[in-house]
């Protein structure tokens, strides 16, 4: 019997009441034995989603210039206000949401309506363990109609649409699963609830016209990952979106006049972390997980960026395959291994080759397709290309999963995060459960129903290391397991 284990978190379009253990031998015929169960418990509310889902239409949000008018603070219609309860702890939509001198003003009659000001924002300076970073009336105050004009003027500049205000720090901006599995991914779960309509169920939600970094100096530090892919994505999944930095918000300040924004996502890094769930899982959208949001609510940011990159869609059906269009299309579902061999926090040597056998074996007895990827030997576009035709992504714990917001959504789509023995982080499976999904652990199957978790973080002392343990047999089991009767076998 084989006697290495290895830690796997195996994210697949299913949420199962399901937790099995699973040693494998040579043979590969499963057995229990007695491998303890992590923990987990029930949270409540329990994130429930819409089966509807978004259209691919982003509505046309543009206006003239002629209509852009200064807005005059004399009445209750000018108060800022948080459109359909779109808030969590660091993620807020703001409609007339107001600027003065790098200040911001809610405007309200009655400021017990709106969250704790240090649930709305923090200081955007760097994080350092003992540094206090709630929030003072230079970052955001409250003031009502009555001290309007004294504080604000008789009318505002108007920035017209949806602004996305990232008021923070750098210092975690320029990292591909920070910026966009938790700042990005995480506003737009939020904004997705302005998406649901009670008389007409789910509405199409226009893009944003303006990204704005105020804190963000592009000489000193910039915002953009070292791999350099942040930014371009960007530009493929929001090309009608400016980016704009510190120089930009130092020029409202200068105009020394006050200015209003349409409708703003505000957020904050810090913020986001005092929720009650960040003490749990350790992560800046955490609290975004128990909002209630449209079923397929990512759809308009992933088909806008694999259609503007790639000039098409993938299109998979319930057995894995790319239907659609033509020139996309697999005859057997597409399994990618995403290697770390050629970086830091790798598998054993012996145990990739081992791994790359195992899947290739699957290859020759017809279920998938495999391919084997070092994700930075490859162009952009390429990336995203093996991703979006992809049904299992492979891999160990690190950036390159990211890209699993790329894949399309089927009911055999899953990600396989390989672990260090003992060891367990959220990164990665908080990406793949805004898709839906059910987690395998090394040699062990563990799966979670909607609103059970693992327990905590566990990061041992080899987590980070470059002689991670896998079985490979055990993976091609999984993946053999999930897709022989999708292909017909």
């Amino acid at each position: 019997m084989a006697s290495n284990r290895l830690y796997i978190i195996l994210i697949s379009s299913f949420l199962l009441v399901l937790i099995l253990g699973f040693t494998f031998d040579s043979s590969l015929r499963p057995r229990l034995h007695g491998f303890a169960s992590p923990s987990f418990d029930t949270l409540t509310p329990l994130l429930e989603v819409n089966e509807t889902r978004l259209s691919a239409g982003v509505q046309d949000s543009s206006i003239a210039a002629d209509d852009i008018h200064p807005i005059h603070l004399n009445d209750v219609s000018t108060e800022t206000t948080i459109p359909s309860g779109a808030h969590v702890h660091g993620f807020t939509i703001l409609d007339r949401v107001y600027l003065r001198n790098g200040t911001f003003y809610i405007l309200t009659s009655d400021a017990s309506r709106f969250p704790p000001r240090r649930n709305l924002i923090s200081r955007p300076w760097k994080k350092v363990m003992g540094l206090n970073l709630d929030p003072t009336d230079e970052d955001m105050q409250f003031i009502d109609i009555e001290r309007a004009h004294e504080v604000l003027g008789s009318h505002a500049l108007r920035i017209p649409d949806f602004s996305v205000i990232v008021y923070d720090h750098p210092q975690f901006m320029t990292h591909f699963y920070h910026w966009w599995g938790e700042v990005i991914l995480g506003a737009w779960r939020v904004y997705s609830k302005l998406s649901i309509e009670l008389d007409s169920g789910i509405k199409a939600l226009p893009f944003p016209s303006r990204f704005i970094l105020p804190v963000v100096n592009v000489i000193e530090e910039g915002w953009r990952d070292k791999a350099g892919v942040d930014g371009p994505l960007m530009r493929a999944a929001f090309p009608g979106s400016s980016i704009e930095v510190a120089d930009a918000w130092q020029d409202y300040k200068k105009l020394n006049v006050t200015v209003v924004f349409d409708r703003i996502m505000l957020i904050s890094r810090d913020a986001a972390h005092k929720h009650p769930f960040g003490g749990r899982w350790f992560k800046m959208i955490a609290g975004t997980m128990n909002l209630t949001v449209p079923d397929g609510f990512w759809g308009p940011v992933q088909r806008s960026l694999v259609d503007n990159l790639l000039g098409g869609i993938p299109n998979v059906n319930d057995d894995g395959l790319v239907v659609y269009p033509p020139e996309f299309t697999s005859s057997r579902p597409i399994v990618t291994y995403i290697s770390r061999q050629g970086g830091g926090r790798r598998l054993l040597e012996k145990d990739h080759e081992r791994l790359v056998i195992s899947l290739k074996d699957l290859e020759v007895e017809g279920i998938c397709q495999v391919n084997v990827a070092q994700m930075e030997l490859l162009s952009l576009k390429d990336q995203i290309a093996l991703v979006a035709r992809s049904t299992v992504i492979v891999g160990v714990h690190g950036n390159g999963l990211t890209h699993q917001l790329w894949m399309p959504w089927s009911k055999r789509s899953t990600v396989i995060e390989i672990v260090y023995p003992e060891s367990y982080d959220w990164d990665y499976e908080m990406l793949a459960r805004n898709m839906g999904h059910k987690a395998l652990w090394n040699d062990t199957l563990i799966t979670y129903p909607k609103g059970t978790y693992y327990k905590g973080v566990t990061i041992g002392e080899n987590f980070h290391g470059n002689s991670i343990p896998v079985y490979g047999p055990a993976i091609a089991k999984t993946i053999r397991d999930l897709l022989i009767d999708e292909v017909g076998k």
